[in-house]
C-alpha cells in the first residue's frame, strides 16, 4: 500500500493548507469555471458533481454554484473539516479513492489535484470513481506527473506570508521504483513562535498509455488534455443507457 493520505494530511498540513497554495496563487474559482466548462460540453444537463480528495474543498465551494447537488470525499479528517466548515450543507463524507462509496451515483465525478496518485491500483481507483458515475456521466481526472516528468533529486520551495503567519516549505523528490516519495518539512512561524513538521507523500507514477488503459478497462471513453491547469485533465464519458 503506497497512501499515507491520512498522516500526510494531518492537523498541521491542514491548518496552513489553504494559506500556502493561496500564496502560490492557485485560482480554484478559475479552475472550477474550466471543468465545469469541460463536463457540460458533454453532458449539458449535468446537476449533480461528486469531488474525490477535496481536501479542504477550495474546488467545492464554487462548483456549488453551478450545480444544486454537490458532495465530496476525503479520508483525512483534518482536511474534511475544513471542507465542512467552507461549504457548510454540502456533505463530505470519509473514504480515498480506492474504497470510497457513497451508495449514490452522479452526473459528474472529480479527482483533482494529482489525488489519483495516492492510489496502490489505478485501475481499481479508475474503476471506483466510474462506478459512481450516471450512465453518460462524465469523469475529469487530474493526474499526478508521468514518470519522464519526474525530477528525481530536485529541492523545491516555497515562502508565503499569511496574516501574523511566515510559512515555509521545502521539498526533496526521491523515488522508489514506480513510485514518487515527496519528503516535505515546514516551518511556520509566528508570533507564538515557530514550529516545524515534515510530512511524507508516495505517489505512484504511470504514463498516460497507462492511464488510458484503465479508464478503458472501467468502460469509459478517455480524452488527455496538454496544456491544462495543474498537470492536465482526463476528461472521460461513461456509455448512455
Amino acid at each position: 500500500m503506497i497512501r499515507p493520505v491520512r498522516s500526510a494530511y494531518g492537523p498541521d498540513h491542514a491548518d496552513i493548507y489553504d494559506a500556502l497554495y493561496a500564496g502560490r496563487g492557485k485560482d480554484y474559482a478559475a479552475e472550477a469555471g474550466a471543468l465545469v466548462h469541460e463536463a457540460r460540453a458533454r453532458r449539458p444537463d449535468a446537476a449533480s458533481l461528486l469531488d474525490v480528495g477535496c481536501g479542504t474543498g477550495g474546488h467545492l465551494a464554487h462548483f456549488r454554484r453551478y450545480f444544486p447537488d454537490v458532495s465530496g470525499v476525503e479520508p483525512s479528517e483534518a482536511m474534511r473539516a475544513k471542507a465542512s466548515a467552507r461549504v457548510p450543507g454540502v456533505p463530505v463524507l470519509p473514504g480515498d479513492v480506492e474504497s470510497f462509496a457513497t451508495g449514490r451515483t452522479y452526473a459528474v465525478v472529480t479527482c483533482l489535484f494529482s489525488v489519483i496518485g495516492y492510489a496502490a491500483s489505478l485501475d481499481g481507483a479508475i474503476a471506483r470513481l466510474a462506478a459512481h458515475l450516471d450512465p453518460g456521466g462524465v469523469l475529469i481526472v487530474e493526474p499526478w506527473m508521468f514518470p519522464e516528468q519526474y525530477d528525481v533529486g530536485h529541492v523545491g520551495n516555497d515562502f508565503v506570508r499569511a496574516g501574523d503567519r511566515a510559512i515555509f516549505r521545502m521539498s526533496h523528490s526521491g523515488r522508489d521504483g514506480d513510485v514518487s516519495v515527496l519528503t516535505m518539512h515546514y516551518l511556520v512561524g509566528s508570533a507564538g513562535g515557530v514550529h516545524h513538521f515534515t510530512d511524507v507523500h508516495r505517489l505512484r507514477l504511470a504514463g498516460e498509455d497507462r492511464y488510458h488503459r484503465a479508464f478503458a478497462a472501467a468502460g469509459l471513453t478517455a480524452t488527455y488534455q496538454w496544456p491544462a491547469f495543474g498537470r492536465g485533465l482526463f476528461v472521460a464519458t461513461a456509455a448512455p443507457t
